[in-house]
Parts: C-alpha cells; structure tokens; sequence
C-alpha cells in the first residue's frame, strides 16, 4: 500500500474584500501518494495556487487541516513549520525569484545556509549546490548572475535551489508559464526525471492540458471546489 505524503482536510480560505466574501478554497479533501507526479489544473480564479500555496504552509487556511506525512502543519509553532517547510518542501515559482546581485550558485545555496546547523558547513553547502546545478545541466552558468541567464536557464536554476535540500515534496506553480514550448518541455523533462531519480513528490500548478496525459494523477478545481 502507498504512503501517503501529503493529505487534506475539509481546507478552506476566505479572502474578505470590504462587504464581500470571497471562498478561494472551499471544503477541499485529497490526499496525494508518496513518490507520485500530481498536476492541479483548472480556468483562472479556480484557487490552484492559493490551494498549492496552503499546502507547503506559504498561506495559513481559514480552516481545515493540512498533513504532510502525517503532521499537522499548522498545528506546530510558527518556527516548526518554517524550519519543515524549508527542509522538507520544494518550491518553483512561475517567476523564478532568483535575488539579482547573488550568482546561480549562490542562489542555490541560500535554502540551505539558512538552516545551516542542519544541513552542513558552508563547503558542503557549495558542493552540494553544485551538484543540484548540474542535475539541471547548469554547471557551466554557476558563475552567472541572474541577468546573463536565459528564462529557462533561471527556472533551472530555481529547481535546483527547491531540491538543494532534498524534499519530500517539490511544489512547482505554473513552472512554464513564462517560457516558449521547446524550453517548458525540457522543464518538464527535469522536474520528471528528478521525481524518477530521487522518489519525491511533485506537485505541479498548470494551464497546460497536455501535462495531464504525463501525470500520475490529476486534480480539477473549478470556484475553489474539486470539479
């Protein structure tokens, strides 16, 4: 029987805007299996992200429970669930977030030089680093700051900074959306061949239909419900 990695319950998040109500997320329930490639999809609006985002404990719920391999995220203190976050989840953005004046190599680092009692001196912090960058097939651009990287270069180098500290889960929203056809699907091509090699999870946020048919499974959401 499959381990379950991650699990919600009944989730919800209400935004208030003036007199308005508005249910982002509405009574959500899934659990998503240890080692499995997950796409959530769905039209704008649908509550993909803020879904995703209350699932690596980026964005509190309203109510509801989030569980990653049983422990109730939002239960534990507030620097518990920083440091679980920043250990065991991986996180890639649509618009990189790579700090302009650090260069890739740096970038990669950071996750891990936060905690850095945890995960080692700064020598085998860089060793490491250099190792997720030529996972991605970005060693040779370690050098690089931000500004001489290409978008698909910089998204490479945001994987390797999410997997720098071995997650269980790695969390990707909208990973393509600012890149051309060819470079997504190497993007793709990374994301799944690192789920391969290392057995983590992979949560992905996306428009694309076509990321369906590569997936173990799939989440619909339509008005913050499951569709």
């Amino acid at each position: 029987m499959s381990k379950i990695s991650l699990t919600v319950k009944d989730l919800h998040k209400v935004y208030r805007r003036g007199h308005k109500e508005v249910r982002a997320v509405n009574g959500i329930d899934l659990e998503i299996k240890s080692g499995s490639s997950v796409a959530i999809v769905g039209p704008s609006g649908a509550g993909k992200s803020t879904l995703l985002h209350m699932m690596g404990a980026l964005d509190k719920p309203t109510s509801g429970k989030v569980l990653l391999e049983g422990k109730d995220m939002y239960r534990l203190p507030d620097r518990e669930r920083a440091i679980m976050r920043n250990e065991r989840i991986g996180f890639v953005f649509q618009f990189y977030h790579l700090l302009s004046e650090f260069t890739a190599l740096e970038n990669v680092m950071m996750p891990a030089l936060i905690n850095s009692e945890a995960q080692g001196t700064r020598s085998e912090i860089r060793k490491r680093a250099v190792e997720a960058l030529k996972s991605v097939g970005l060693e040779p651009r370690m050098d690089h700051l931000p500004s001489r990287l290409s978008g698909g270069e910089s998204q490479r180098v945001a994987i390797a900074r999410a997997i720098i500290n071995e997650p269980q889960v790695l969390l990707c929203d909208e990973p393509t959306g600012n890149l051309d056809s060819n470079t997504s699907e190497s993007i793709y091509e990374i994301l799944f061949g690192l789920k391969e090699k290392s057995g983590m999870t992979v949560v992905m946020v996306s428009h694309d239909e076509k990321l369906v048919s590569r997936v173990d499974s799939t989440i619909r959401l339509k008005d913050g419900k499951l569709a």
